[in-house]
């Protein structure tokens, strides 16, 4: 059996840590290069950094901000927000990264999955999803739909179908997030995870709604994630990356212990 993965979320906005919840209120709580270094050494298995008003702005992303994140860890770093082909991959994989996230740029330009997969290898390529609840309704037969441009834009785009054909086209990982559940510290959209998780053959990273380390085994049980995003249980300090895996692995959940 894989273990699986706890990998920490850096939202970023004008260079500094934000969160906020569904989308909506984003507040600056920190420095993402310094949060990126505690992360490392706190144990987490991968990290991933999104520059959230990247693509929403029509901007690059900042790579200053990941050049240093990637001087500071040791550890897989998967980075996303306002890249529009194949050369923004490169320079992001140049500065540092292991893995290139692409969203609203692959719903627009679906091409650019198979163009980055074909030039650095599926493994380097996730699809990232934000995903609404909406109910079934014509266009939409898993009643969730795409949103792009960080929760601002409806596409009308199934979720399901979007997540089949992200894979078909090179996709070598998925990065799901709820925006019903994100930032609410209430749970992981269980039925949402599940749906894609069993309709894909490759990973399925679960985000939105962490609280607590129940709703990670919750979500990589129940929800077949093969791993869970979190960001408010750890950046506020209610929970350790240690103390989530101990309940992890205590629930024998098969988890990588770094101490």
């Amino acid at each position: 059996m894989l273990s699986k993965r706890i990998i920490p979320c850096l939202d970023v906005r004008a260079g500094k840590l934000t969160k906020g919840i569904k989308f909506k209120g984003n507040v600056d709580i920190g420095d993402p290069v310094e949060m990126a270094e505690f992360y490392y050494n706190e144990g987490a298995d991968e990290l991933v950094f999104y520059d959230i008003t990247a693509s929403s702005d029509a901007r690059a992303i900042m790579i200053d901000v990941v050049r240093r994140v990637a001087e500071r860890i040791f550890m897989p770093f998967s980075v996303g927000g306002g890249l529009r082909n194949v050369d923004d991959m490169r320079a992001v994989l140049l500065a540092g990264a292991e893995k290139i996230s692409v969203n609203s740029s692959a719903v627009q330009e679906p091409e650019i999955i198979r163009q980055g997969a074909e030039a650095f290898g599926a493994q380097c390529v996730v699809l990232g999803m934000d995903v609404l609840k909406v109910g079934v309704k014509p266009g939409i037969p898993s009643g969730y739909e795409v949103v792009i441009h960080g929760g601002r834009k409806p596409m009308g785009l199934d979720a399901l179908e979007w997540a089949q054909r992200a894979e078909s086209l090179g996709a070598g990982e998925i990065c799901l997030n709820s925006i019903d559940a994100d930032g609410t510290q209430d749970g992981y959209e269980l039925t949402l995870t599940k749906l894609i998780s069993q309709a894909v053959s490759i990973p399925v990273i679960a985000s939105g709604g962490a609280g607590e380390p129940r709703h990670l085994a919750e979500v990589l049980t129940q929800g077949k994630a093969h791993a869970a995003l979190i960001a408010s249980m750890t950046h506020y300090g209610n929970y350790t990356i240690r103390q989530i895996k101990d309940y992890l692995d205590g629930q024998g959940i098969k988890v990588r212990n770094y101490w």
